[in-house]
């Protein structure tokens, strides 16, 4: 077996369950590759125990069986950039706070490994969403595809902007807003939610256009075929406005074309027949429990 292993930070109270998996991953004499710079947060616990790291750039390819991300979901959204069109088959580890990508529990980090050796669990295939900027500027380094979503919305002014939105070169409606979240079914449950999105279970064929904040109250979420093509055009006080793929945020010139697709190819979620997505609806949202006691 050979694993790779990523975080974006390390607490004291999560060095136990990164022991139990490095002792885990031991026995069965697994290959275990570190990103560089956790690998420095984390060198009294690794050291002898790791074959290798890995950046961005290097280090990984398709031979690896297993990405495990430590943290929440903001890290598993960024560990996604290091995967890339490779194939490998992502779990996170839960060291955050809410958890909808993020889902296996520290305290039973040793059952992610023995699980996985057994065939407990399922490969769910992600859609992912792509942005084509005509701005002449490679403004995310090559890496232009989110798993979440991807948003444009103001910049540094409190009036709003006019999104003017086309799918498949029909028009659809200018949105007066705040912005515009176009979310994939993973994304579904995060930003999209908290702006009034409907949750979208992640092996739907679809996508959603979610406005932030729309001065026209009318302007109502939209859920569309994902073999969508849709391209915005943004317009406002400002000269600018925002672009942001998950995490990562680019200062876009206004009336440049944005055109958002599906990505050609996907993210391997790996789903343990103990983690679902439905149970973790229902642990996160509380949903089938009696709250008027």
């Amino acid at each position: 077996m050979k694993v790779a292993i990523y975080g974006q930070s390390f607490q004291k109270e999560d060095q136990l369950c990164v022991e139990e998996l490095l002792d885990e991953l031991k026995k069965l004499d697994a290959e275990v590759y570190v990103e560089e710079n956790f690998n420095k947060l984390v060198a009294q616990i690794t050291k002898e125990q790791v074959k290798g790291t890995f950046t961005q750039s290097e280090g990984l390819d398709a031979s690896f069986d297993m990405f495990v991300s430590f943290g929440g979901d903001g890290t598993m959204l960024r560990a996604v950039t290091y995967i890339k069109d490779y194939g490998i088959p992502i779990v996170g580890v839960n060291t955050g706070r809410l958890g909808f990508l993020s889902t296996f529990k520290k305290e039973n980090v040793r059952k992610l490994v023995t699980e996985f050796e057994a065939g407990h669990y399922t490969i769910e295939e992600r859609t992912l969403v792509e942005v084509e900027l005509n701005s002449g500027l490679d403004e995310f380094n090559g890496l232009n595809f989110a798993l979440n979503e991807i948003t444009v919305s103001r910049k540094d002014t409190t009036s709003m902007i006019t999104v003017e939105t086309w799918l498949d070169d029909e028009y659809l409606t200018s949105y007066w807003s705040d912005g515009l979240i176009v979310s994939t079914p993973t994304g579904s449950t995060g930003y999209s939610l908290s702006c009034g999105g409907p949750v979208i279970a992640p092996s739907a064929k679809s996508l959603v256009l979610t406005p932030i904040a729309p001065h026209n109250l009318n302007a109502r979420p939209l859920v569309i075929s994902d073999n969508t093509q849709i391209r915005l055009k943004v317009s406002g006080r400002e000269q600018t406005h925002l672009v942001s793929l998950d995490s990562r945020i680019a200062d876009i010139p206004n009336d440049k074309e944005i055109r958002i697709k599906k990505a050609d190819f996907t993210i391997k979620m790996i789903e343990y027949k103990s983690e679902s997505f439905l149970k973790t609806l229902r642990n996160k949202l509380l949903w089938g429990e009696d709250r008027r006691n």
